[in-house]
């Protein structure tokens, strides 16, 4: 049931992250939204996000991992009911930053329970776990297509009905949480690592940068791709959102598959490898035009692997401490990535301006500047890997 939980807790946060690149389109177009307010209503959500990894881990010592578990996908339950009934812009975002919160509660929480679960072969196992999270995003853009189009009781579901019915499916994990007992929770509080201790390894800092930076680009793309595809090259809402679901297909299909090469190589070289092979392709999707568009899809391969490979360094390195490191690490996560989805939003529009806003060729290469700071992130995550590599491997503490 442990498992359970893990596994269908990563289907359900996969889906609640990637649904929105098909709704946001014409999320963007009922509020009449331009591009940089886009980007800062993303923005917005992401510090909901920011502001439940920092007091998650609290809540687990006060109250245990599995009632912080549960109300994290009831909170996103209540969030699809409220999405449904927002019919002002205000309403709507308050929503959205609800689910945002119970996101980021779920976020800690299932990286704490694979922290103490996973003992052996961590790497392998954290990107299988992580590999359902991409199975769920392969599928979520496609089935939140179709649901939008349902018709209940003569009415077409649309984007709110839609969040409302995959949220909804938040009460499969729920269940097996129910029937679960969770490792860790009676360890004492003197045996586990302090914060101060943990702010003064620089190591710990280089995984914060390589985390944040990676996680943009990852994330970004659920939220951007579509929207690229749809007003660059003019493609219709299945067809973008088939290529959104190419890329979290790759995306699973290398943690599932490709997770044991983190344990033999090492995860911080892995670290390295990855995120520039994402980087290369985004760059070359950009490049290259509509004809390798295929390549946006391709870096799914290479940047799914960052974050999980994170997880099992963490757990290895820090395995005395692992709840205080992991909260340390993604809270400020959650606030690179507030950053970079705001920064992608101003660099588009600015690149907009700069071109001619109400032309196509402005369009186009503000499209692309902003999608180009998604591959600039994979970069910089791959620099600062490098850099930890090579300060590890002078003191001989690779892992």
């Amino acid at each position: 049931m442990q498992l359970a939980t893990i596994f269908l807790g990563f289907i359900v946060f996969g889906i609640s992250e990637n649904i929105k690149g098909p709704a946001i389109p014409r999320i963007q177009f009922d509020f009449g939204l331009n591009e940089s307010q886009l980007g800062t209503l993303l923005s917005l959500n992401a510090l909901g996000y920011l502001l439940a990894c920092s007091f998650t881990a609290v809540l687990t010592r006060l109250w245990g991992i599995k009632i912080v578990s549960i109300l994290s996908f009831a909170l996103m339950i209540a969030s699809g009911v409220l999405i449904f009934f927002s019919h002002s812009y205000s309403i709507f975002s308050s929503s959205y930053f609800l689910m945002y919160i119970g996101n980021g509660m779920l976020e800690i929480a299932l990286a704490i329970l694979g922290a103490r679960i996973f003992v052996k072969n961590t790497g392998f196992m954290m990107n299988l776990t992580h590999g359902f999270y991409g199975l769920s995003s392969t599928v979520a853009p496609l089935v939140a297509t179709g649901v939008m189009s349902v018709q209940v009781f003569g009415h077409t579901l649309d984007w709110r009905g839609m969040y409302l019915v995959m949220l909804s499916l938040s009460v499969l994990p729920i269940i097996a949480a129910l029937g679960s007992s969770f490792p860790g929770d009676n360890v004492a509080h003197d045996e586990r690592v302090p914060l101060k201790k943990l702010m003064r390894d620089p190591v710990l800092w280089l995984m914060v940068l390589i985390l944040s930076s990676g996680v943009v680009s990852e994330l970004a793309v659920g939220g951007w791709l579509v929207n690229f595809l749809e007003k660059a090259y003019k493609w219709d809402t299945i067809e973008a959102s088939g290529m959104l679901s190419a890329f979290f297909l790759c995306f699973a299909l290398a943690r599932l598959l490709l997770g044991a090469l983190t344990d033999r190589f090492g995860y911080v070289l892995s670290l390295a490898l990855f995120s520039a092979f994402s980087a290369l392709c985004t760059f070359g999707a950009i490049a290259g035009g509509e004809r390798v568009a295929f390549l946006f899809a391709a870096s799914g391969i290479g940047i799914a692997m960052v974050y999980p490979t994170v997880m099992a360094f963490i757990a290895k390195r820090y395995s005395k401490g692992s709840d205080t490191a992991i909260t340390f690490t993604v809270t400020l996560m959650g606030l690179g990535s507030v950053i970079g989805n705001y920064l992608i939003g101003f660099i588009t529009e600015s690149a907009k301006r700069l071109y001619g806003s109400d032309t196509p060729l402005g369009l186009l290469r503000g499209l692309q500047a902003g999608y180009g700071f998604i591959g600039l992130c994979a970069l910089v995550c791959a620099v600062f890997s490098v850099i930890l590599y090579l300060m590890l491997k002078k003191q001989k503490e690779l892992i």
